[in-house]
């Protein structure tokens, strides 16, 4: 009997030990985190708005954690390259990816051959900013409003045309949902270059589009386009008197808008993926860092949790990924 008590008290010894290492090491994980460089890998060439918000955060991240953290630019297979690249590597917080609407949400549907799972292959770190769009006309266009522009469209006897960057880019699904919303007819007129897409209105070869902030800014200040609405749900800083959509419209809950949300491989532990989030609601935090993204025509946000974020992105998925196979573009490229 005394020796079986010994052996119980020895088990229990044994269990409380491993417990208590157990607790040591899952914090030691996050407070060793990071020991060497962080690698965050962009899916655009350098310049792009992408890039510079990226290399903002960046230079923070690298101050606050005491380690280099460099950003690697991989575009290329429609913005995907870098999502297969990052979806491979090891899950250990030295390897994240930047990555969009199109990546995460459009194109698992659009393309026939997709080399990593977006669900499965990520887990998301930090929703930090809404890459919006805004609807410009040629100023020819007898339109002064978003609503004159509905009416027009559906008693016009031609379709109107509109550009975007090709068949399932968020630009053509943006005119494409709000055709849907509406109950009007339009051609698409797929461009290969945004600067083209946008000229081109300019020149009235066409007649409108969803275009980015940063590219159409100049053009609307100098009275060459003229906007109409900004796809996201609130107004942008740097074009303070045009309304949302979905208040220009009257359409409660419309928003089409790209984003840009910061992920790390699928299985990187929590600790380490909650040290990096804590990190960047603290940048996001800064006035500074705001007043630079919102100056390039984007929104930056409060990163919502984690798992808000997971919901987001799967309402997203569905939003856009229904449209794609209701248009027919399932698998078309």
């Amino acid at each position: 009997m005394k020796l079986l008590k010994v052996c119980a008290q020895i088990c229990v010894q044994i269990c409380v030990l491993a417990s208590i290492w157990a607790g040591a090491t899952m914090p030691a994980q996050a407070q060793e985190y990071p020991a060497r460089n962080i690698t965050i890998v962009v899916p655009l060439a350098p310049g792009s708005g992408m890039d510079a918000v990226v290399r903002l955060y960046a230079d923070k991240l690298s101050q606050a954690f005491g380690k280099p953290v460099i950003v690697e630019n991989k575009p290329g297979a429609a913005l995907m390259l870098a999502a297969t690249y990052v979806a491979n590597a090891p899950p250990d917080g030295y390897t994240l990816l930047v990555s969009t609407i199109s990546v995460m949400a459009i194109n698992p549907v659009l393309y026939k051959q997709v080399n990593y799972d977006a669900v499965k292959d990520f887990t998301p770190v930090s929703f930090y900013l809404k890459s919006p769009f805004i609807l410009v006309v040629n100023t020819d266009l007898p339109v002064k409003n978003v609503p004159d522009l509905i009416k027009l469209a559906k008693e016009s006897k031609t379709p109107l045309n509109f550009s975007s960057l090709g068949a399932g880019s968020p630009q053509h699904l943006s005119i494409e949902y709000m055709k849907q919303r509406f109950g009007f007819d339009m051609t698409h007129v797929p461009y290969r270059s945004t600067p083209q897409s946008i000229t081109d209105i300019v020149a009235n070869h066409v007649q409108l589009g969803f275009v980015e902030a940063g590219a159409s800014l100049p053009l609307i200040r100098d009275g060459k386009l003229r906007p109409l609405a900004v796809s996201a749900s609130t107004r942008l800083p740097t074009l303070p008197d045009v309304a949302p959509f979905a208040e220009a419209a009257n359409a409660p809950g419309f928003e089409v808008v790209s984003w840009h949300i910061l992920f790390a491989p699928a299985a990187t532990p929590k600790p380490i993926v909650d040290k990096l989030h804590a990190e960047m609601d603290k940048i996001m935090a800064d006035p500074e860092i705001k007043q630079k993204i919102a100056t390039l025509g984007l929104l930056p946000i409060t990163p919502p949790s984690t798992a808000e974020t997971v919901t987001y992105l799967a309402s997203e998925r569905e939003k856009w990924g229904s449209l794609v196979r209701k248009l027919g573009l399932e698998g078309s490229q």
